[in-house]
């Protein structure tokens, strides 16, 4: 089947009835790509893993031609800190995460780089580094995605340039791509008015070859608050129409969009509709 000539757009959804329910969930209010979060998103436990739940799923997610679907690590894991029992947990858990990524073959799992607590960024980065030096492989198949940060105390990753210096100090990373969070990237002070402009220095400073997906977000903030706050579409300081530049400009076609508004399903639903609406599907050749 050939691939979608569409839009991929979905949003977060909890993978607590299974993994094959997440996708019928999805398809349920329109969308045909979605995330989730591997386990407890503030603790470490996660499930028991069923493989015949992971095979319907894969089957469903060819059936209804999906995009690339996100896993999304737990918000505890800081591979940047400064305590090694700290770095040694973010790294055991997402290696068992991407082991469990396995059973769905080729797609995306995002995780936010860490705070370095004081050490300084270059010390943060460094460690950072050393963490996906150890865990990613030649034979995996998951894309591991950094998450662009607003810029709250002493996160890394709020500029192009940190997320550069950390893919420049990884020697696999042709497994690694960056996921470009909408309210984190205006929170730290980029302008997605001027899309093309910001886009060009995401493409010289890192290669739109590697960004893989969105986090399609408005913000409450005004651009540079660094305080990663997000709103509903069209109910932040972004706005419907900036948004909507973004889902039709021809240098982010085929990548997921993924919702992380404040919502329920069915606002979730309503934003799907609402952004589908706005989308120009590009002509086939």
């Amino acid at each position: 089947m050939p691939p979608c000539n569409c839009l991929y757009l979905g949003c977060h959804l909890s993978s607590s009835k299974g993994w094959e329910a997440m996708g019928k969930t999805a398809l349920a209010i329109g969308a045909n790509t979605f995330q989730f979060f591997t386990r407890n998103p503030r603790g470490s436990q996660a499930k028991p893993l069923d493989p015949q739940d992971a095979l319907n799923l894969r089957q469903l997610l060819t059936e209804n031609q999906f995009g690339p679907i996100i896993a999304h690590a737990p918000y505890t894991l800081n591979p940047a800190s400064a305590d090694a029992n700290t770095r040694d947990f973010a790294l055991q858990t997402m290696a068992d995460d991407l082991a469990r990524m396995e059973y769905l073959p080729g797609n995306l799992y995002n995780f936010h780089p860490g705070s370095h607590v004081g050490q300084g960024v270059p010390a943060g980065i460094q460690l950072i580094t050393q963490t996906l030096n150890h865990l990613l492989t030649p034979a995996q198949t998951t894309t591991v995605l950094l998450e662009t940060m607003a810029g709250k105390g002493s996160e890394i990753g709020r500029s192009f340039d940190e997320l550069k210096q950390i893919l420049d100090g990884v020697q696999l990373n042709g497994k690694l791509g960056i996921c470009l969070d909408t309210c984190h990237v205006h929170d730290a002070g980029y302008s997605l008015a001027v899309l093309d402009g910001t886009l060009n220095e995401f493409d010289k400073q890192i290669g739109l070859r590697h960004l893989k997906a969105v986090h399609l977000n408005d913000s409450l903030n005004p651009r540079g608050a660094h305080k990663d706050r997000h709103a509903c579409i069209g109910k932040g300081e972004i706005g419907t129409n900036t948004l909507a530049r973004l889902i039709n400009h021809p240098a982010l076609q085929k990548i997921p969009f993924c919702l992380e508004t404040p919502n329920d399903l069915p606002g979730y639903a309503r934003e799907i509709a609402l952004l589908r609406g706005l989308y120009r599907a590009p002509a086939r050749p």
